[in-house]
Parts: C-alpha cells; sequence; structure tokens
C-alpha cells in the first residue's frame, strides 16, 4: 500500500505565502427539524435574542433529547441539497472539494493543534474530491474519552457538553422577535434542549486556487437574510468557556479562540457570542467577538499560540498536495496520528466510492452531466477575497479593484481640474485692487490688501490710511 504524506513541520514555511480565502457566500441551506428529518430550507433557522443573566446552564439536562450520533450520516444531507441546488439553477457545482465544514476546520487548525488526531474518508468523482469523517475513528475516540474521564475537579464530559447546549437554547428564538411572545421570550429557560434540530449553510468558497463547497450547521442569526444573495449573512455561532481568572486560564482561553475563528471563519460567521460560565455551569457574563479581529487579538498578546495566517497558507499548501495525491477513483483515507508531525493519504479500496456518495447523488450527475453547465453559481470573479498578509482584511477580486481604480482616477482628475480653474483666478487678480472680501492687514502700514481677504465688505471700496494703494512693504 502506496502512502504520501505531507510534513506539517517546520511551520515557518508557510509564515510568508500570499494564499487567499474566497469570501463563503450561501449558495443553498437545509434543515433538519427536531425529530432529526431533513428537509430543504430555512425552517429551523434560529434568531439571536440577548439571554438573561445569571443563567442556570444546568436546568433541564435531567429532559436533555441528545441526538444519536453513532450512525454515519455520511454527506447525503449536503449531496442532496447541491443536487437540489443544481436541479434549480441547471448548473452543475464544479468545485475540487466537497465536504462538511467540521473536516476543513480539523485541517485549518493542524499546525497549532499537535495533540489531536483524525482520519477522513475521501474521493474522486467527476473531478471532485468528496471528503468525510471516517465514523469508525470517531466513534472509537468518543469511547476513549469516555473511560478516560474528565481531570479532578472539572465537570463530566457530558454535563459541559449540555452546558453548551443549553447556552445556545437561551440565545435564541425560533421566530423574530416583533413574532415572538413575551411568553416565549421569557420561557426559554424552561425549554426542553433537543441538539437534533439544526439550521445548515451551504456555502462556496475557496483557498488559493482550490474551489470548495462546505456545509456546516449555524447557531442563530443576528437579524434576518438580506435580500440580495451577493450580500454577507450576519450569522452568529454561540460559545461557552470557562471564566478567565488568571494568566493560565487566559492561555487556555487563547487556544480556544483557535477553533472558535476557524469553524466561524470557514462559513462566513463574522460574530462570536461567548458566555462564560464558572465551575458550576452558571453563565456570569457575556463576550461579543468579532471573526476577523480574532488572530489579530492573539497575536498582539504577544505569546503567539497560533498564527491566522500560517493556517491559512498550510492548509493551501496542503489542498494543493490533495488535489495531486487523489488523482484516480477508490476510497483512500487522509489520517493525522496523535502528537504526529505529518498527514498520511493512501488508498483503501481500488475502485467505487465506499459509501461516501449517496447512490441518488450519483445517479443525478451520471444521468443529468451531460444536460447541466460547468459553471454552478456564483463564479469565481464575483468572490471577495480575504488578504492572506492579514487574514482579517478583506481586499475585492481583480475586476472589482479595475473599477475601483478607474473611480480613483476619475477623482483625481476632476481635483486636478478644479486646482487649475482656482490658479487662474487667482493669477487674473491683480495686486493692489480691491475685489470682493477683505479686511485690514495686520502689518504696521495697515493697508486694505486683496492677500488680506476675509468676510468683511463685499462689492464696497474702502480707502486706507495712508493713501497707499499696492502691496505691503
Amino acid at each position: 500500500m502506496n502512502r504520501s504524506t505531507f510534513n506539517i513541520q517546520p511551520l515557518h514555511r508557510f509564515g510568508g505565502a500570499n494564499t487567499s480565502i474566497r469570501r463563503p457566500r450561501e449558495i443553498a441551506c437545509f434543515s433538519y427539524d427536531d425529530q432529526r428529518r431533513f428537509s430543504l430550507g430555512d425552517s429551523s433557522m434560529a434568531y439571536y435574542y440577548t439571554p438573561a443573566l445569571p443563567a442556570d446552564l444546568n436546568k433541564g439536562y435531567d429532559t436533555f433529547q441528545k441526538l444519536d450520533d453513532v450512525p454515519d450520516e455520511h454527506l447525503d444531507a449536503l449531496l442532496d441539497t447541491i443536487a437540489a441546488h443544481e436541479k434549480e439553477t441547471e448548473k452543475k457545482c464544479d468545485v475540487d472539494i466537497i465536504t462538511w465544514r467540521g473536516m476543513m476546520t480539523k485541517i485549518l487548525t493542524t499546525p497549532f493543534d499537535n495533540m489531536n488526531g483524525f482520519e477522513m474518508n475521501a474521493t474522486l468523482f467527476q473531478g471532485t474530491i468528496f471528503i468525510e469523517e471516517n465514523n469508525e475513528y470517531k466513534n472509537q475516540q468518543k469511547e476513549i474519552q469516555r473511560k478516560r474521564g474528565s481531570p479532578p475537579g472539572m465537570a463530566p464530559q457530558e454535563l459541559m457538553m449540555y452546558w453548551g447546549y443549553k447556552f445556545e437554547n437561551l440565545a435564541v428564538l425560533r421566530k423574530t422577535w416583533d413574532e415572538s411572545t413575551r411568553e416565549e421570550i421569557e420561557g426559554r429557560e424552561n425549554e426542553i434542549v433537543n441538539n437534533a434540530a439544526q439550521y445548515c449553510s451551504v456555502v462556496r468558497t475557496g483557498i488559493g486556487s482550490v474551489r470548495m463547497i462546505l456545509g456546516g450547521e449555524v447557531d442563530a442569526i443576528w437579524d434576518s437574510k438580506p435580500s440580495r444573495k451577493e450580500d454577507p449573512i450576519n450569522w452568529v455561532e454561540l460559545k461557552t468557556s470557562a471564566q478567565i481568572r488568571n494568566d493560565r486560564d487566559m492561555l487556555k482561553y487563547e487556544r480556544k479562540l483557535l477553533k472558535f475563528w476557524a469553524q466561524s471563519f470557514l462559513l462566513g460567521v463574522p460574530k462570536i457570542i461567548v458566555g462564560f460560565r464558572d465551575e458550576n455551569g452558571i453563565c456570569r457574563s457575556l463576550e461579543e467577538l468579532d471573526t476577523a479581529s480574532i488572530p489579530g487579538k492573539v497575536l498582539s498578546v504577544g505569546r503567539r499560540t497560533w498564527d491566522g495566517n500560517v493556517c491559512i497558507n498550510f492548509t493551501g499548501a496542503f489542498l494543493e498536495w490533495l488535489k495531486q495525491t487523489i488523482n484516480k477513483e477508490g476510497t483512500w483515507r487522509i489520517r493525522k496520528k496523535e502528537k504526529s508531525s505529518v498527514i498520511e493519504v493512501y488508498q483503501v479500496e481500488e475502485q467505487g466510492h465506499g459509501d461516501i456518495l449517496s447512490p441518488a447523488f450519483k445517479a443525478w450527475r451520471s444521468t443529468t452531466n451531460s444536460n447541466v453547465s460547468s459553471q454552478c453559481s456564483p463564479s469565481d470573479s464575483n468572490l471577495v477575497q480575504y488578504s492572506s498578509n492579514s487574514p482579517l482584511e478583506l481586499t475585492k477580486d481583480t475586476n472589482l479593484k479595475k473599477k475601483k481604480k478607474k473611480k480613483k482616477k476619475k477623482k483625481k482628475k476632476k481635483k486636478k481640474k478644479k486646482k487649475k480653474k482656482k490658479k487662474k483666478k487667482k493669477k487674473k487678480k491683480k495686486k493692489g485692487v480691491y475685489t470682493r472680501r477683505w479686511r485690514h492687514c495686520n502689518r504696521t502700514c495697515q493697508m486694505i490688501l486683496p492677500h488680506c481677504r476675509t468676510q468683511e465688505t463685499v462689492g464696497k471700496e474702502r480707502s486706507n490710511p495712508e493713501g497707499y494703494r499696492g502691496t505691503c512693504a
């Protein structure tokens, strides 16, 4: 079995490259209800509404309706949504990679997350690499964590996970504020927590030259979706974290921010609301974070726990390498062992696609491939890019840059013309001739001269005391 490896270290290789990320743009969405039933559209979209504090995140733990995530859902919901989008637009989503946001988050955070490992399954179909999590590996890791238990003095892992879901329940409304009753707003703390319901955004994005479609859950929206599909959406990510009491807590929080940033950055979520809780699970305070500003804040502290530019440049290089490595049909494994400094890629099965692709999606693509155009909306030329020199700053694509340059040139020309006109007017005026506005000169001669013009008499001749006309001596 041939294995290809991609070296993570040394990280300085990824310090100064010019990789860019195209701003994620939603092309479709789907929802799961409380019974985990799939539907196209935004029926499960929630609206952010500030929770009342302090809030007990333990409340309702005994009635928690937890989703059983042991069965493998593969990419089915994402592929069904893409197929529906292609049918509607009559355009094939011609990209290099299709996967869940969670898989890309693991890759993006790899340079600064040496302790954790991952395993993914991948297959090449019609020129696109489809990537999913290796469900067997995921379940094995969960069992290891369960047996290991929580460190002394910390709450059980299951309870802390519930705190996160409870915080989400307390911070959202199922309808807009004006459509919600007072009982619905004030009674959120008594609602039964169910983590089966989800709103998932499907976005088109890209890192470097690698074009991607990512699907991922979004917790809430700040206001409402814009009428124009090209405009960014004000999504909100909801997180909980332990209160920061000392430098050690701050260091932990900075490391946590890496995942917060990566998750939101990849889907184009601009805002993160963090609920800080004490060791007993009582949420005491909130912090509102601008996703784009997080890497800069971490770097400004000086501990260099992680660097957003390195993450982006590493991911761009790895995905380019992955495109060259997974170059034929079959099932592939993408693996990084715990504490390993390499990512391995090897073929598991030489033919077929395993269970990564649903039969319905393969049938749709096989029967209609010749009837749809090869460009999935939106086109690359309409996408905004993040500058790699600062993952926080947005720079428009080349076409928009040209338009901006033309506008700037026109403005400069207008300014130059105005300046020339003003100069000509000044030259026409003779020294010593009283015109329009003037005042007494501050000099000892006390002559009233044009160079002393201000806002006094308009249109009148005024005699100077000494009888002089002309310039000051």
